[in-house]
């Protein structure tokens, strides 16, 4: 099937006389006629549900349509995008260890990963995504455990050249994971390029409408875990908090990685996406192919608009022509790249915050890549915690407005931002 057609069907196949919508199991525990038949669930000998804060029928199909949409093997749904790429990085990573990211990330996870898990005792190296292959090679640790960064950066909008870091990482033994919250698989797909892990923020395009925060992680299935195993001793030796199975042996490289991180991360942490959640989550993915390509139009007219006013200091959209990573976008997202535009109004912050109160339709949020046009200035909201040598790390100047086109009429966003301006 083409993307189009799992985006509606992928992951889900009534029979005879089921419903046609996927049904929603919203139950906390499943009934079994005997402990046996419960116990081999609990020594993962068999596969099934018990308590849907490991697994729930309603999530698992949902994780199962995003990985056919990434081209994975395996895929789980969580609570929120900062879930996601908690656990996809500490699935293979400890006290101790060390991972390499590109500096140009979400603000969000910046902090989680050079606060909240530098106190864990995972040390993090933050390179420019425009760096020289030699100084990505100097990032590199004996430590390392991963390699990490966005497709397309929020909000700096930088590009990732997935290619580049998957050959760094690959050199070292170690996995590139990558968040493609913003281009989705419709726009890109990073297996594709050498990606080994993908992470998503499903609260974003793929809900698509406001409704459920949401994370997701899919496996590649490429990485080979068993040629390293003192690297990835989680994967590789025995688990004794779980009978001491061994994650590559029983489940192969197909499963490994998303087995260890539902039975050892969720069962600890529990950061769950509610049943109900998923299945809204199902019906935003039941159109995303046909909104990417709105968003996308949507954007690049307002780029072109931007590019093209006196009253605008600079413009950053990726799909813009003479943007300074519109041939990288060609490369890995030739149909399209996002509808987020970055751009500074002239006179700096102050402009930025006046303009953004004079908005009639763009709504001031807390959130993006939605059907209703939304915008924010990010240095004073989700990347306030940052000083202003990371911000400009991170690729976020003061003046920074991030521009979420939605699905309304693009010549209504432009008259809307004409107004703001003047």
């Amino acid at each position: 099937m083409r993307i189009g057609t799992t985006c509606v069907q992928g992951g889900y196949t009534p029979g005879n006389g089921e419903p046609r919508q996927i049904p929603i199991v919203q139950s906390t525990t499943f009934k079994y006629a005997t402990g046996a038949e419960m116990g081999k669930l609990f020594d993962l000998e068999a596969s099934g549900y018990f308590y849907t804060r490991l697994q729930n029928p309603t999530n698992d199909t949902v994780a199962a349509k995003i990985a056919a949409l990434e081209g994975g093997t395996a895929g789980m749904l969580t609570s929120s995008g900062q879930a996601a790429n908690f656990y996809a990085v500490f699935n293979i990573a400890s006290c101790g260890d060390h991972v390499v990211s590109s500096s140009s990330i979400y603000g969000g996870t910046y902090n989680l990963f050079a606060v909240t898990m530098k106190r864990m005792g995972i040390d993090f190296t933050f390179v420019s995504p425009d760096c020289t292959e030699a100084e990505l090679e100097a990032a590199f640790r004996p430590n390392t455990k991963a390699v990490f960064g966005e497709t397309i950066a929020n909000p700096a909008l930088t590009v990732l050249d997935i290619e580049k870091f998957s050959k760094a990482a690959h050199a070292h033994g170690v996995p590139l994971i990558v968040d493609n919250t913003f281009a989705t698989p419709v726009n890109c797909r990073p297996f594709a390029w050498g990606a080994d892990i993908v992470t998503h923020s499903t609260t974003k395009y793929m809900d698509g409408h406001g409704v459920g925060v949401g994370g997701a992680i899919v496996d590649s299935g490429n990485f080979d875990w068993t040629k390293y195993p003192e690297r990835f001793a989680g994967l590789c030796t025995p688990d004794e908090s779980y009978h001491g199975v061994t994650y590559t042996e029983r489940f192969g490289l197909a499963g490994a990685f998303i087995t260890k991180a539902t039975a050892q991360l969720m069962r600890d942490f529990g950061s769950i996406q509610s049943p109900q959640n998923a299945f809204y989550l199902n019906l935003g993915l039941e159109s995303l192919h046909v909104r990417m390509a709105r968003h996308c139009e949507n954007g690049l007219s307002v780029a072109q608009f931007l590019k093209n006013d006196a009253r605008v200091a600079w413009v950053t959209y990726p799909g813009l022509e003479g943007d300074r990573y519109y041939e990288l976008a060609r490369k890995y997202m030739p149909n399209g790249t996002c509808g987020v535009v970055s751009f500074g109004v002239k006179g700096g912050r102050a402009a930025a915050e006046r303009f953004m109160g004079r908005l009639r339709i763009a709504a001031i949020e807390t959130h993006v890549a939605d059907a209703r046009t939304c915008t924010l200035h990010p240095a004073s909201t989700t990347h306030r915690q940052m000083s202003d040598e990371e911000l400009a790390a991170a690729g976020v100047s003061p003046d920074l407005i991030r521009y979420s086109c939605g699905l309304e009429d693009a010549a209504d966003l432009i008259a809307d931002i004409d107004q703001a301006l003047s």
